[in-house]
């Protein structure tokens, strides 16, 4: 029987025709239980004298689980399974986003001004002055999610086409928390150049462009030239987005261990794009010791051929991430599965502080570690304390499209993190609850108004 926690993501719907005998269904809820499976909904379909045909919820926790559940029940004398749902596949079937019109054609009028020949006078109005064209069309609040499918999740370099479902996905989110139409563009190259011209070429529709699952380090020179070459806000989800939350739910974990950013020693393990942003946010908040890992344990001075983004956070100190974890006061991973041991947490000082942000599963499971930190942090929603990028990324383009800034800024960030944390009152701070719900309907209005006033502070924002 596998040991990963069941979740939603390996869901089914099993649709099973069951004897109308008493005990029967209690004899289906035993065989998944005992098979690790997590019961949910229970619909019934049809009964008669005879069966009755029930629709049930079940998640498992990998796709080798879900197999193992589904023959528990083809064991079962007298049970027969109708079908077999995957619900998650079955959400995706069609995508997941569509195209409405905001306007109703009712007639020959409506249709003479939407298009033909009325719509000329719009084009002759933009043309004229061009900032008419935040005005007169999408683009005032429409994003372009752009990724080249080169770091898909946690799942590798997998292409364009296996990169649209978590491009789909984005833009739900963009819809559902920050009122932002946002469409995916998953480009057929991994060439430098050649993203950044087609950014540039696309621009004229979009107000904005969050960049998506593109590997470092070639996200950050793609990301620096476009802030260089286009006049709209540019923003790398993973690697910003991913720092303003971290650093949100930091200033409240540090408010429960009563300690300063300052005089705190951190670890990072993960040396990609949202480790490296990550520890430049925290810098920027007042962080003074960082020690940053990769796979070959700390970054030294004295290892050779690093990235210009590693040499940044190269320290004299040498030796693996367990050493670098003795006598640290918060672990910070944005890295992989397991490299975190309770033993090294064991080494940490009093009151230790772990965000264990790989997905889907941590760098350690906090049920390893129950008792011995004062705050557990991961990237999963099945846990307290959920570090999600969807508490940031809503909030910083609807204020940047509504103010019509040029960029988005490190100051922005740094507002965007306080303005989240703020959100948790003192009197509901504790250590399960050290940032706010992505369901909370205050996050990306309190986001979009930080952004907006650092913007006016800054002077770039365009209206």
């Amino acid at each position: 029987m596998t040991n990963l926690t069941p979740n939603s993501s390996f869901s089914l719907t099993l649709r099973l025709q069951i004897p109308n005998r008493i005990g029967m269904l209690a004899s289906v809820t035993q065989a998944i239980a005992k098979s690790g499976g997590n019961l949910g909904q229970i619909d019934l379909i049809e009964q008669n004298h005879q069966f009755s045909i029930r629709d049930l919820t079940v998640d498992a926790g990998s796709s080798d689980h879900t197999e193992e559940i589904v023959q528990s029940l083809k064991d079962l004398e007298d049970i027969t399974i109708l079908d077999v749902y995957d619900r998650t596949f079955n959400l995706h079937r069609g995508g997941k986003i569509s195209i409405n019109s905001r306007i109703q054609l009712k007639g020959i009028s409506d249709l003479a001004m939407a298009y033909t020949p009325g719509v000329g006078r719009i084009c002759n109005a933009i043309a004229q002055n061009p900032e008419e064209v935040y005005n007169l069309t999408i683009k005032q609040h429409t994003v372009a999610i752009v990724t080249d499918g080169s770091a898909v999740l946690g799942l590798g370099n997998l292409g364009p086409e296996a990169a649209l479902p978590v491009m789909e996905g984005k833009a739900m989110l963009f819809k559902e928390f920050g009122g932002v139409d946002a469409f995916p563009i998953c480009l057929a190259t991994q060439d430098t150049e050649e993203i950044v011209r087609t950014v540039k070429n696309l621009a004229p529709v979009f107000g904005g462009v969050n960049l998506e699952d593109i590997a470092a380090p070639r996200c950050f020179e793609i990301e620096a030239k476009l802030r260089q070459e286009l006049d709209i806000p540019i923003f790398h989800d993973d690697q910003h987005g991913t720092a303003i939350v971290t650093l949100a739910a930091l200033f409240n974990a540090l408010k429960l261990v009563n300690k300063s950013i300052e005089k705190i020693r951190i670890v990072i393990n993960g040396a990609g794009a949202a480790g490296v942003a990550v520890a430049r946010l925290l810098r920027k908040a007042g962080a003074q010791t960082i020690l940053m890992c990769d796979s070959k344990g700390i970054i030294s001075t004295n290892r050779q051929n690093l990235t210009e983004q590693k040499r940044e956070f190269a320290v004299k100190a040498q030796g693996s991430l367990a050493g670098a974890m003795q006598g640290a006061d918060v672990f910070i991973g944005v890295s992989a599965p397991g490299v975190l041991t309770p033993e090294m947490v064991d080494s940490m000082t009093k009151d230790p502080i772990v965000f264990a942000m790989a997905n889907p599963i941590p760098e350690i499971q906090p049920e390893l570690v129950k008792g011995k930190v004062a705050v557990m942090a991961t990237g999963r929603s099945d846990y307290p304390n959920q570090i999600n990028n969807v508490l940031a990324f809503p909030g910083i383009f609807r204020g940047a499209l509504d103010c019509r800034c040029s960029a988005i800024t490190t100051t922005m960030y740094l507002e965007a993190a306080s303005a989240i944390a703020s959100l948790v009152q003192p009197s509901e701070l504790n250590k399960e609850h050290i940032i706010p719900s992505v369901f909370d309907e205050r996050v990306a209005p309190a986001v979009a108004a930080a952004v907006q006033r650092a913007a006016r502070e800054e002077g770039i924002a365009g209206c």
